[in-house]
Protein backbone atom coordinates (compact mmCIF):
# COMPACT_ATOMS: atom_id res chain seq x y z
CA UNK A 1 0.00 0.00 0.00
CA UNK A 2 1.16 3.56 -1.09
CA UNK A 3 0.81 6.36 1.43
CA UNK A 4 -1.05 8.44 -2.00
CA UNK A 5 -4.23 8.16 -0.51
CA UNK A 6 -3.58 9.36 3.29
CA UNK A 7 -1.48 11.95 2.01
CA UNK A 8 -4.45 13.32 -0.03
CA UNK A 9 -7.03 12.25 2.69
CA UNK A 10 -4.61 14.66 4.97
CA UNK A 11 -4.29 17.54 2.76
CA UNK A 12 -7.83 17.57 1.50
CA UNK A 13 -8.74 17.87 5.15
CA UNK A 14 -6.45 20.08 6.61
CA UNK A 15 -7.07 22.52 3.37
CA UNK A 16 -11.26 21.61 4.66
CA UNK A 17 -9.73 23.88 8.40
CA UNK A 18 -7.63 26.36 6.88
CA UNK A 19 -9.75 27.46 3.58
CA UNK A 20 -11.69 30.83 4.01
CA UNK A 21 -15.25 30.72 2.79
CA UNK A 22 -14.69 33.48 0.25
CA UNK A 23 -11.33 33.11 -2.38
CA UNK A 24 -10.65 29.81 -0.75
CA UNK A 25 -9.31 27.70 -3.89
CA UNK A 26 -5.61 28.59 -3.42
CA UNK A 27 -5.50 27.19 0.13
CA UNK A 28 -7.29 24.10 -0.95
CA UNK A 29 -4.32 23.99 -3.87
CA UNK A 30 -1.81 24.76 -1.53
CA UNK A 31 -2.76 22.72 0.72
CA UNK A 32 -2.58 19.69 -2.04
CA UNK A 33 0.90 21.10 -3.06
CA UNK A 34 2.55 20.95 -0.19
CA UNK A 35 1.24 16.85 0.20
CA UNK A 36 2.58 16.25 -3.33
CA UNK A 37 -0.06 16.52 -5.47
CA UNK A 38 1.08 17.97 -9.23
CA UNK A 39 -1.66 17.50 -11.16
CA UNK A 40 -5.54 16.95 -10.64
CA UNK A 41 -7.90 16.66 -13.85
CA UNK A 42 -11.64 17.12 -13.35
CA UNK A 43 -14.15 14.92 -15.56
CA UNK A 44 -16.76 17.15 -15.26
CA UNK A 45 -20.18 15.25 -16.49
CA UNK A 46 -18.65 12.23 -14.36
CA UNK A 47 -17.54 14.36 -11.29
CA UNK A 48 -14.34 11.99 -11.33
CA UNK A 49 -10.66 13.55 -10.04
CA UNK A 50 -7.69 12.66 -10.92
CA UNK A 51 -4.89 13.43 -8.73
CA UNK A 52 -1.07 13.03 -10.02
CA UNK A 53 0.85 13.07 -6.87
CA UNK A 54 4.41 12.25 -6.45
CA UNK A 55 3.46 9.02 -4.27
CA UNK A 56 1.16 8.13 -7.43
CA UNK A 57 -1.89 8.51 -8.59
CA UNK A 58 -5.32 8.53 -6.99
CA UNK A 59 -9.07 8.61 -9.15
CA UNK A 60 -11.83 10.09 -6.52
CA UNK A 61 -15.39 9.51 -7.87
CA UNK A 62 -17.85 12.23 -6.77
CA UNK A 63 -21.95 11.54 -7.33
CA UNK A 64 -22.05 12.15 -11.11
CA UNK A 65 -23.99 14.91 -12.83
CA UNK A 66 -25.43 12.92 -16.05
CA UNK A 67 -26.26 9.01 -16.59
CA UNK A 68 -26.77 7.75 -19.95
CA UNK A 69 -26.46 10.25 -23.06
CA UNK A 70 -26.35 13.57 -22.92
CA UNK A 71 -25.42 16.67 -24.97
CA UNK A 72 -22.55 18.87 -24.08
CA UNK A 73 -23.13 22.33 -24.37
CA UNK A 74 -20.91 24.71 -26.85
CA UNK A 75 -18.59 26.47 -24.71
CA UNK A 76 -19.45 29.41 -23.18
CA UNK A 77 -16.51 31.62 -21.53
CA UNK A 78 -18.60 34.39 -20.20
CA UNK A 79 -21.17 31.97 -18.78
CA UNK A 80 -17.50 30.13 -17.26
CA UNK A 81 -16.29 32.73 -15.98
CA UNK A 82 -19.64 33.94 -14.13
CA UNK A 83 -19.38 30.46 -12.44
CA UNK A 84 -15.85 31.07 -11.25
CA UNK A 85 -16.44 34.32 -9.85
CA UNK A 86 -20.06 33.37 -7.50
CA UNK A 87 -17.27 30.01 -6.26
CA UNK A 88 -14.72 32.81 -5.12
CA UNK A 89 -17.25 34.91 -3.87
CA UNK A 90 -18.40 32.36 -2.17
CA UNK A 91 -21.82 31.84 -3.63
CA UNK A 92 -21.72 28.41 -4.18
CA UNK A 93 -20.41 25.13 -2.86
CA UNK A 94 -18.55 22.63 -5.16
CA UNK A 95 -21.47 20.70 -6.45
CA UNK A 96 -23.24 24.49 -7.63
CA UNK A 97 -19.74 25.34 -9.15
CA UNK A 98 -19.22 22.26 -11.22
CA UNK A 99 -22.72 22.16 -12.43
CA UNK A 100 -21.83 25.74 -13.68
CA UNK A 101 -18.85 24.34 -15.27
CA UNK A 102 -20.87 21.75 -16.96
CA UNK A 103 -23.72 24.38 -18.31
CA UNK A 104 -21.02 26.64 -19.76
CA UNK A 105 -19.51 23.75 -21.39
CA UNK A 106 -16.48 22.60 -19.74
CA UNK A 107 -16.19 18.97 -20.00
CA UNK A 108 -12.82 19.03 -18.24
CA UNK A 109 -10.50 20.72 -16.08
CA UNK A 110 -7.18 20.85 -14.96
CA UNK A 111 -5.36 22.10 -12.15
CA UNK A 112 -1.40 22.55 -12.38
CA UNK A 113 -0.34 23.03 -8.34
CA UNK A 114 3.44 24.11 -9.89
CA UNK A 115 2.08 26.79 -12.42
CA UNK A 116 -0.58 27.77 -10.16
CA UNK A 117 -2.90 27.48 -13.25
CA UNK A 118 -6.61 26.20 -13.84
CA UNK A 119 -7.25 25.36 -17.91
CA UNK A 120 -11.08 24.92 -18.50
CA UNK A 121 -11.57 22.94 -21.87
CA UNK A 122 -14.65 22.26 -23.89
CA UNK A 123 -15.62 19.26 -26.14
CA UNK A 124 -14.67 21.39 -28.86
CA UNK A 125 -11.03 22.05 -28.20
CA UNK A 126 -11.60 25.70 -26.81
CA UNK A 127 -10.14 26.74 -23.38
CA UNK A 128 -10.24 29.24 -20.89
CA UNK A 129 -7.08 29.62 -18.65
CA UNK A 130 -6.79 31.25 -14.94
CA UNK A 131 -4.02 31.52 -12.90
CA UNK A 132 -4.62 32.03 -9.15
CA UNK A 133 -2.43 33.77 -6.68
CA UNK A 134 0.55 31.86 -4.35
CA UNK A 135 -0.77 31.83 -0.55
CA UNK A 136 1.00 30.93 2.74
CA UNK A 137 -0.10 28.17 5.00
Amino acid sequence: MTTAIPNLQAALERAAAIRPEVGGFPYLAESLRQAGVLRCTMAVPSNAMLYLTDAGPIAVQGEPLITGMADVAPFDRQALVAALRADQAGETAFPEFLQGCWQAGVAWYEVDLGARTCTYYGADGDSYTESYPAVEI
